[in-house]
């Protein structure tokens, strides 16, 4: 009987070893594929998805009563939901330059100069004290900083929409 009992504990030996290998090469194989599946939606989501194309402003030309105007920024998107409103969480809001000043154009910000106007990041202008005349009034995404100092930043994706101040 001692010959029995000894097979017998050599066999449950080898089971446990055996489950316990089982064990280990299933774990292993949970975290590689848990791995692997978060790296795939990972690199699918890089990939594709939704992005913004546009932006266009409303109103698109105004006027400051009481020098005040609230603008809101619509996106234009590469898959549904679109058009969306944008929010500060999408864009950046800021003051472009006079539409009468040489070489005016709408695709900056104004650098380290004094503003016609003012812009919050709700999209509230505030034409300035002394302010008299029309300037662009921007939001962007996807800022470019200027390699000037006192140049203002540009936007890859922007809007733009003119405020007068009478």
């Amino acid at each position: 009987m001692g010959g029995w009992q000894l097979a017998a504990g050599t066999v449950s030996s080898q089971r446990h070893k055996s489950s316990c290998w089982r064990c280990i090469v299933s774990e292993f194989r949970s975290h590689w594929v848990g791995a692997l599946l978060l790296f795939s939606w990972a690199a699918v989501s890089c990939g594709s998805g939704r992005h913004l194309q546009t932006i266009t402003l409303q109103p698109s030309v105004a006027t400051a009563q009481n020098r005040q105007v609230q603008f809101t920024a619509t996106g234009q998107f590469s898959a549904p939901p679109s058009p969306v409103t944008l929010t500060s969480k999408d864009v950046t809001w800021c003051t472009g330059e006079l539409t009468n000043a040489p070489n005016a154009s709408p695709n900056s910000c104004i650098g380290n100069i004094a503003p016609f106007a003012t812009v919050d990041q709700n999209g509230l202008a505030t034409c300035g004290p002394a302010s008299h005349g029309t300037g662009y009034i921007l939001a962007g995404a996807q800022q470019i900083m200027s390699m000037n100092p006192d140049g203002g930043s540009q936007f890859k994706i922007s809007g733009y929409a003119t405020l007068t101040c009478p």
